[in-house]
């Protein structure tokens, strides 16, 4: 498709909040510090920055250079750095297109959690009591209606499109993420007991370093910059010819790893808050207790150690986490819209009620078969693809893309870049390093 009939983001601030949007979610605020507890606090910090720095960020610049030089969905995008085999490619980008959809499968179920999280405190202080049980607890129905009301969401944003839909909610949401962040943070860590959990995070343990250390790490950078799904490639084609990639990546990086880094700043602190209180958070063992749904039960059992204030916090905490999951949402379903207009020339409206409604089905039957298919979907979307397809991705742009086409594409927004050191580094990084060192992680 041309480049003068593609949607663009109208705006560098606009793509910034978009991508950040996608990249700060659910895996930030819930999975960064559940993992960070369960694995020594500052010693998993400190290895997931490092896998950022190394890994996550040369490839988020692979992956958006990608998507802007194609100008299109993940399947043409591929196929236009890798012409001879096309069919190949096209498999790539169907790859990519069903990951991502099954991590919003699942991403759906974890969002609607939240959403009963926000909406019981509000139905506490009407004094629907009954209501406020039921929309947090768990339970198949409340599942299953939870998971399409955040489904419904997600559909309304897309089906407005790049600039009026994802854009404009991206523009508008991040920011407001980014207060409530600072807000929280700030009254958490003056509560009883916040100095532990600040210390735990901070200071470093190194007895906890271990394999599955590093490789929880590396999967959580994959999945917080969502990563090797296509999405970032979907947004790398609605970026404009004059972006300077390398430092819009690394801007997107960087607000991504700063909302991960004050999560824990708020999640550790809050966790030993809630110890201070009476409420418990670690066995006999000395392992972390619910830590899949450390969001959804320890914070709050602290909330409700607070009194009335308690339910003020609890509101402002669950719409920081909703606000974050459907900046994320919107961007996976954008994916797979985006490759079904272009390959099946359908309009927008069309194609993403019929695919919303299809990931919404699956998500149904994940949550008809919670024990057997939940666990399962999270470990083989994002233990396994999105480290695997990142991996293809990264040789296809060091090995099987022309070098003088990709310095072309990568130049554009930034002339100067032949001569700087990011040229002479980046290139053979992402064709030898990076491949190198997935391959190492997931081998350990």
């Amino acid at each position: 498709m041309a480049t003068g009939s593609r949607a663009q983001f109208s705006s560098k601030f606009g793509f910034i909040m978009a991508a950040a949007g996608s990249a700060v979610g659910v895996g930030n605020i819930w999975g960064f510090p559940t993992q960070a507890a369960s694995n020594g606090g500052a010693v998993f910090l400190l290895v997931y920055l490092l896998m950022v720095f190394v890994l996550a960020y040369p490839l988020l610049v692979a992956e958006l250079t990608i998507g802007r030089h194609g100008q299109a969905n993940p399947i043409k995008s591929i196929q236009s750095i890798w012409p001879k085999q096309k069919m190949a490619a096209a498999g790539l980008g169907i790859a990519g297109m069903v990951a991502v959809s099954l991590i919003l499968s699942f991403y759906g179920i974890v969002a609607g959690w939240l959403l009963g999280s926000l909406f019981a405190p509000i139905f506490s202080l009407l004094g629907l009591e009954s209501a406020a049980t039921w929309i947090e607890s768990f339970s198949t129905e409340r599942n299953l209606v939870m998971m399409i009301l955040f489904m419904f969401i997600t559909i309304r944003v897309v089906r407005s499109g790049v600039t009026d839909g994802i854009e404009r909610w991206s523009s508008r949401l991040m920011p407001m993420l980014f207060v409530l962040f600072g807000l929280m943070t700030a009254y958490i860590l003056t509560q009883d007991g916040a100095s532990e959990g600040l210390a735990m995070y901070l200071i470093p343990d190194f007895s906890h370093l271990s394999s599955d250390l590093v490789i929880s790490a590396m999967g959580q950078a994959f999945f917080s910059l969502s990563l090797g799904v296509c999405t970032m490639m979907v947004y790398g084609s609605y970026l404009s010819k004059n972006t300077n990639i390398p430092k819009t990546a690394a801007q997107v990086a960087l607000i991504d790893t700063g909302v991960a880094f004050a999560a824990g700043l708020l999640i550790l602190p809050a966790m030993f808050v809630a110890q201070n209180n009476g409420v418990e958070i670690y066995d006999a063992s000395g392992a972390l207790l619910s830590s899949d749904t450390l969001v959804f039960t320890v914070l709050p059992a602290m909330f409700d150690t607070m009194g009335s204030t308690g339910i003020i916090i609890s509101i402002l905490f669950f719409i920081l986490m909703v606000i974050a999951a459907l900046t994320s949402s919107i961007s996976m379903l954008e994916v797979p819209v985006s490759c079904a207009m272009e390959e099946l020339n359908k309009e927008r409206n069309t194609v993403v009620w019929w695919i919303g409604g299809i990931i919404t089905l699956v998500s149904a039957i994940i949550v008809f078969n919670f024990g057997d298919l939940f666990g399962l979907v999270i470990t083989a979307t994002t233990v396994y693809a999105q480290p695997i397809l990142a991996l293809i991705f990264a040789l296809l742009v060091g090995w099987v893309w022309r070098r003088d086409q990709l310095l072309t594409e990568i130049k554009q927004g930034n002339p100067e870049l032949e001569q700087g050191l990011f040229w002479k580094i980046w290139p053979w990084y992402v064709r030898v390093v990076c491949p190198a060192l997935i391959i190492l992680v997931l081998a350990s």
